[in-house]
């Protein structure tokens, strides 16, 4: 029997700490799946759903975008990802009733883990204008409630049509259609917040804003570099690749702020050795300060350049552009500077380059670490740089690796669920489909909660995520939600998002990824792309948690009958029927999904292609790889402050709290801790365990305040600290952003630490 959930919020006033984990998974991972699989499902149906997770007849997790390896075990799951299959497939419901005993007023002051907890949405949910409760509202009226709020506008442009990374390739495509249709660009994602700054670095550099490599490359790399990435929180399931990697003789080395249990040594859990000894994974662990990787590499690229016969001048003669003035800059690029950006020992880079001169074949993955600071996009641009020099593109075992961290972030994208569309995508949108479609390009996050501020936008729908917790500058969000005329939210689960509101709200229950969606054409699948660009279905095999719910694609199509007419020549009722019809468009208007319904039946699925992997060939502008030369930079403190980066615990995925503990870092039963270097401690009169408000600073002036943070002594990179989203996204102004990408510099920024009142 899956356990009730929590009456009241549980108290968190008093974090528990001890000594961090130096292993990652193992027993502790099994325990712990096991102990929370079934608190939400019970033993049955933790058996039935967990042995379906990512095989290839089965569902794909709906936590990270790790790709699947092709020889798969019976349990191809990690712990994160268990967690967030138990918090989906839970029999935990949250029902009409329970939005009668709660009023959103109660609601708005309770935590999101308390919210998350409460279980599955199960009815269609309206609060009226001045309203206090939500009450359960038909399908109809609340596509007539939308349709009266978007007709009702001076221009589609006004309304915002935000989308997660969870929502299916056949939704996205839907969505996307709909939105055009109706006459607007205002395709914000999640992608804006995490992984805009790669796409930008990458479409520029080699032409494709994605990653360059597969699993195998990874097997067969000589040098592995892991970036700005916690894979044993975020991504658990790239340890086992790494592991395999290992075993087949690469070098992994670790460049981050933090030492991270995950990366030091893996207790693989299925297998004898993982059980007992495990795996060490990192080389080389390079305690770098945050944001300093953009001078790092630039001096590596500068000491490669002066290391006789260390650059692939084939290559770089055959395949790229811009190569003198890159060489140009990067022979500038000095000792002491470079020491003082990243906080590094000479000793340590000059290690790294040996790893680098003695390596035919590297991969660099990154994640949240690189993309989300001012300077994100020529950080990566570097990073291509790097790769370039040596040749590290468009050949076995080498390439850029960004890991994504939503199951099909990449997808939606690919779809075309983007704020700023190609004009070769539009085209085609335009050709299939008979219309013209808005050339103009629309809001991402940070200027949707601009135009919402503003007054410009009246209308928002979110097909998924938790919007209000994800993005930064959380009191500025939540204002610019509560202008909303209407905002509309399409879930699984409650979250805050569903108690920050526009004048109207709705609340709109969809099917999970682990249900079986039944439509009137038969059983439906659905696709997904993976981090590394390989399509493939997902069937989910649980009965539905409630029959009152719609899957994503029926919600899409009958509001799109209902808003659009029916004069509206789209084939909105067909593609509800059956999505193989869905399928068969994207095919004809998505390059690389050629014959989409037949090559996605195949066991395992299809690898979209990539010409600078495929063919060494780079669409880029000057249709070559570009080398960039931009001017270094990395932020500078004040005296007396602190670098923060924000991140999350353990017990964590994205914006959805699982639990109260960060096991790998020894934290229990709190998430309202602050992680310092303790030399940096001694400096700022910090003890261990005594209470601070986080205070940033930024040239605006506005005082940006996160109060109660316990203070942890912690090996950070001195000048650096660390605390955990959504919690301190307050801090993040909304206005601070990465060049070129606008992605929210969340991982750079300055405060200072004030003794708390509860102290």
């Amino acid at each position: 029997m899956a356990t009730k959930p929590p009456q009241g919020d549980p108290v968190q006033d008093a974090p528990k700490v001890a000594e961090r984990k130096r292993t990652a998974a193992g027993l502790p991972a099994i325990g712990h799946t096991l102990r929370m699989a079934h608190q939400q499902m019970g033993v049955r149906r933790t058996a039935l759903t967990l042995l379906s997770v990512n095989q290839k007849d089965g569902f794909d997790c709906p936590g990270c975008a790790w790709p699947e390896p092709e020889h798969r075990h019976r349990a191809e799951f990690c712990e994160n990802g268990a967690k967030a299959v138990a918090e989906e497939a839970t029999l935990r419901r949250v029902t009409p009733e329970f939005f009668a005993a709660h009023p959103v007023s109660d609601l708005a002051r309770r935590s999101g883990y308390w919210l998350g907890q409460q279980g599955r949405l199960t009815h269609p949910m309206y609060l009226p204008e001045g309203a206090d409760h939500y009450e359960p509202v038909s399908w109809e009226r609340a596509f007539d409630i939308v349709a009266e709020e978007l007709t009702a506008l001076s221009s589609p442009d006004e309304a915002v049509f935000y989308t997660s990374g969870r929502t299916s390739n056949e939704a996205a495509f839907l969505y996307q259609l709909f939105a055009r249709k109706l006459g607007t660009n205002n395709l914000p994602d999640c992608s804006n917040m995490c992984h805009e700054s790669s796409g930008s670095a990458l479409s520029e550099t080699i032409g494709v804003g994605k990653g360059s490599v597969l699993l195998e490359d990874l097997y067969r790399a000589d040098l592995i570099v892991v970036a700005g990435q916690n894979p044993g929180t975020n991504h658990p399931r790239m340890l086992s690749a790494l592991e395999k990697a290992k075993a087949n003789g690469a070098r992994v080395v670790s460049v981050n702020p933090l030492p991270e249990a995950g990366l030091e040594r893996f207790k693989n859990p299925q297998t004898p050795k993982g059980l007992t000894a495990g795996t060490a994974l990192t080389d080389l662990f390079l305690q770098i300060r945050i944001g300093g990787d953009q001078a790092l590499f630039r001096l590596l690229n500068k000491l490669i350049l002066d290391t006789p016969g260390a650059v692939d001048e084939e290559f770089v003669r055959e395949h790229t552009h811009g190569f003198e003035e890159f060489a140009q800059a990067a022979r500038a690029a000095d000792w002491k500077s470079t020491l003082a950006a990243t906080g590094l020992a000479r000793e340590d880079v000059e290690r790294f380059l040996r790893l680098v001169l003695d390596s035919e074949r590297i991969v660099v993955c990154w994640a949240m670490g690189l993309t989300q600071h001012k300077h994100s996009v020529p950080m990566i641009r570097e990073i291509v740089n790097f790769l370039l020099l040596r040749g590290n593109i468009g050949r076995p075992g080498a390439g850029v690796c960004p890991v994504r961290g939503h199951s099909n972030v990449q997808g939606d994208r690919t779809m075309g669920i983007f704020e700023r569309p190609a004009p070769a995508f539009l085209d085609a949108l335009e050709r299939e489909f008979g219309f013209a479609p808005p050339r103009e390009h629309g809001y991402d996050v940070v200027r949707a909660i601009r135009a919402l501020r503003d007054g410009e936008a009246k209308v928002f729908f979110a097909m998924g995520g938790n919007f209000v917790s994800a993005s930064p500058d959380t009191e500025v969000t939540e204002a610019a939600m509560r202008r909303a005329r209407l905002t509309v939210h399409v879930s699984t689960k409650l979250n805050r998002s569903h108690v920050v509101t526009g004048a109207r709200a709705l609340v709109l229950p969809t099917l999970g990824r682990t249900e079986r969606d039944l439509q009137a054409g038969g059983e439906q699948c659905v696709t997904v792309e993976d981090s590394m660009g390989m399509v493939h279905a997902s069937r989910g095999r649980l009965e539905p948690a409630s029959p009152h719910l719609l899957s994503e694609p029926a919600i899409v199509c009958r509001l799109a009958r209902r808003v659009l007419g029916a004069e509206d020549d789209v084939p909105w009722e067909e593609f509800e029927k059956d999505y193989a019809a869905v399928r068969d468009r994207i095919a004809r208007v998505v390059p690389g999904f050629e014959d989409f319904n037949a090559r996605v039946a195949r066991p395992g699925g299809f690898a979209l292609p990539h010409a600078p992997r495929d063919e060494r060939r780079f669409p880029t502008a000057t249709g070559k790889a570009n080398f960039t030369a931009a001017p270094v930079e990395y932020p500078h403190l004040p005296e007396g402050r602190l670098l923060l980066q924000t991140l999350r615990s353990h017990d964590q995925y994205n914006t959805t709290v699982y639990g109260l503990d960060d096991r790998y870092r020894g934290i229990r039963n709190g998430r309202r801790v602050v992680l310092v270097n303790p030399d940096d401690a001694r400096e700022l009169k910090l003890a261990d365990g005594s209470y601070v408000d986080l205070v940033s600073e930024w040239k605006d002036g506005v005082e940006r305040r996160a109060p109660g943070f316990r203070v942890v002594h912690y090996p950070t990179a001195r000048g650096c600290a660390a605390a955990y989203y959504p919690e301190t996204n307050v801090l993040v102004p909304l206005d601070a952003t990465a060049d070129v990408s606008n992605t929210p510099a969340s991982k750079s920024v300055v405060v200072r630490l004030e003794q708390s009142a509860t102290d």
